[in-house]
C-alpha cells in the first residue's frame, strides 16, 4: 500500500508541474524516476523492491505493451507505403550498426566477454520515443520525422527480442536454454503477427453485425477490451506480445478510424499511467550501489551509448536521404532507451548467465540516463521545429492574450 501512496502522491505532483515541464528541461518521467529512487532501500527505505521482484516484471511489460498498442493507432499504412524507406534504413541499417558499436564498446571498456557484450548491445539497440513526446506528438514537426521515431520504435523491440533471446540461450549455462530455439522465437513472433492481425479484424467485423455495436459513451472501451485480450492471449500462448500490440493498433487504426478516435484519448491516459507505474518502480532500483557498482569503463560506455553511438549509427543510416539538417539531428539524438530495454535487461538478469549482474548493471544505469537525457532536451528540439505551444498553457510573454486549444491545435502534454 506504501508504493500506491507513493505512486498516487508522485502523480498529483507530476500534474501540478506539468505545465511548467512542458516549457522547461524538467519532465513528468523524470520525477517518478527520482520518486522511486528516493523511496527505495537506497535512500528512505518505504518500498523495498529488488531486480527479481514480480513487480518490476509486471510494470514494465504492461507499460510497453500499452504504449506500444497506442503508439500502433498513430501509424497509416498509405503514408507508410508512400515513404517506407527511411523506417526501413533506420532498422535495417541505424539498428544493426547501434547493436555492433554497443557491443564493442562493452566488450573493450567494460570488458565483458563477446556474446554477453553483444547481448548487451542489443538490449539497448531498441528505442522508445515515448520518452521525445515534444517531438513526436506534434503536427508542426515534420511528418516523416514523426513517422520515422514511430515506425522504428514500434518495430525494433520485436526485432531485438529475438536477437536478445538467441544470445542468452548462447551465453549460457542459462536456465531453460535448451528451449530457446530459433524456430521457437520465429513460432512466438509468427504467433505475435497474427493475433494482432486477427483479432482486430475479428472485432472489427462483429461490430458490423446488425444487432452488434457499441453505444457512443462504451465505444472507448471497444479497442480496450481488444487489448486486453490480446495481452492474454500473448500471455497464454508465449507468443511476442509486443509486436502484436503494436501491430493490432494498426490494423484498428486502419480499419476502424472511428474506434481509434474515441478510444484515443483514453488510450493515451492509460498509456501514460503504465509509464509512470512502470519508471517508478524502475526508480527503486536506482539504488546508490547500483551506480557504485558500475566501473569507469561502464560509464564511459553509457555516455557513448548515449551521445555517440545512436546517433552516429543513424546518421549513417540516413545518408542519402531527403531529411534535412536539422530533421537527421533530431532524429539520431532521440533514440532513448526505454521499457523494451528494461523488459530485457530484466531478462538478461534472471538467465542465469555467468556474467548477467555485470550486463544488467550496465543496462540499468544506460537507461536511467538515457530517460533523463532526452527528457530534459525534447523541448529545446521541438523549439526548433517552431513547437511553441506545448500545452495549451501560455508562456509568460503570452499571459496577457487569450489562447484557446482550439485556436493552436492538439493539445499535448509533455512527459
Amino acid at each position: 500500500m506504501v508504493l500506491v501512496v507513493v505512486f498516487g502522491v508522485a502523480l498529483l505532483v507530476a500534474v501540478l508541474l506539468s505545465g511548467l515541464a512542458a516549457r522547461t528541461v524538467l519532465s513528468t518521467s523524470f520525477l517518478f524516476l527520482v520518486g522511486g529512487a528516493l523511496v527505495s532501500d537506497g535512500f528512505l527505505g518505504l518500498i523495498h523492491i529488488t531486480p527479481d521482484s514480480h513487480i518490476v516484471a509486471v510494470t514494465a511489460d504492461l507499460a510497453l505493451f500499452a504504449v506500444l498498442f497506442t503508439d500502433g493507432m498513430h501509424v497509416s499504412f498509405p503514408a507508410l507505403r508512400r515513404a517506407w524507406q527511411n523506417p526501413a534504413r533506420a532498422l535495417g541499417l541505424g539498428m544493426p550498426l547501434a547493436f555492433v558499436f554497443m557491443a564493442l564498446v562493452t566488450h573493450y571498456l567494460v570488458g565483458l566477454d563477446w556474446t554477453t557484450s553483444f547481448l548487451v548491445g542489443a538490449v539497448l539497440a531498441p528505442t522508445d520515443p515515448v520518452f521525445a513526446s515534444a517531438i513526436v506528438g506534434r503536427k508542426e514537426v515534420p511528418a516523416r520525422l514523426r513517422q520515422l521515431l514511430n515506425v522504428e520504435s514500434g518495430i525494433n523491440d520485436g526485432l531485438a527480442l529475438p536477437v536478445v533471446l538467441l544470445l542468452i540461450a548462447a551465453a549460457g549455462p542459462a536456465k531453460g536454454s535448451a528451449e530457446a530455439s530459433a524456430s521457437k522465437i520465429a513460432l512466438e513472433l509468427a504467433l505475435g503477427l497474427a493475433f494482432g492481425v486477427v483479432l482486430p479484424l475479428l472485432v472489427s467485423g462483429l461490430v458490423r453485425f446488425r444487432l452488434l455495436g457499441a453505444e457512443p459513451k462504451l465505444q472507448p472501451l471497444l479497442p480496450l477490451a481488444t487489448g486486453v485480450i490480446l495481452y492474454a492471449a500473448c500471455h497464454l500462448t508465449h507468443a511476442n506480445p509486443y509486436l502484436a500490440a503494436f501491430s493490432a493498433g494498426a490494423v484498428l487504426a486502419s480499419v476502424s478510424p472511428a474506434s481509434k478516435q474515441a478510444f484515443e484519448p483514453l488510450g493515451e491516459a492509460l498509456a501514460e499511467l503504465a509509464k509512470f507505474a512502470a519508471l517508478l518502480v524502475f526508480g527503486a532500483l536506482l539504488t546508490p550501489q547500483l551506480f557504485g557498482d558500475l566501473s569507469l569503463g561502464g560509464y564511459a560506455a553509457v555516455v557513448l551509448a548515449i551521445v555517440l553511438i545512436r546517433p552516429a549509427s543513424l546518421l549513417l543510416s540516413l545518408i542519402g536521404t531527403h531529411f534535412d539538417r536539422r530533421e537527421k539531428l533530431a532524429a539520431a539524438w532521440f533514440g532513448p532507451k526505454g521499457f523494451a530495454s528494461v523488459v530485457y535487461g530484466l531478462l538478461v538478469l534472471q538467465s542465469g548467465i555467468p556474467q548477467a549482474e555485470q550486463a544488467y548493471t550496465l543496462i540499468a544505469v544506460c537507461i536511467g540516463f538515457s530517460i533523463i537525457a532526452h527528457n530534459s532536451t525534447d523541448v529545446p528540439v521541438a523549439r526548433m521545429f517552431h513547437v511553441n505551444d506545448l500545452v495549451g498553457i501560455p508562456d509568460a510573454d503570452q499571459a496577457g492574450h487569450h489562447t484557446t486549444p482550439e485556436a493552436n491545435g492538439t493539445v499535448h502534454a509533455r512527459t
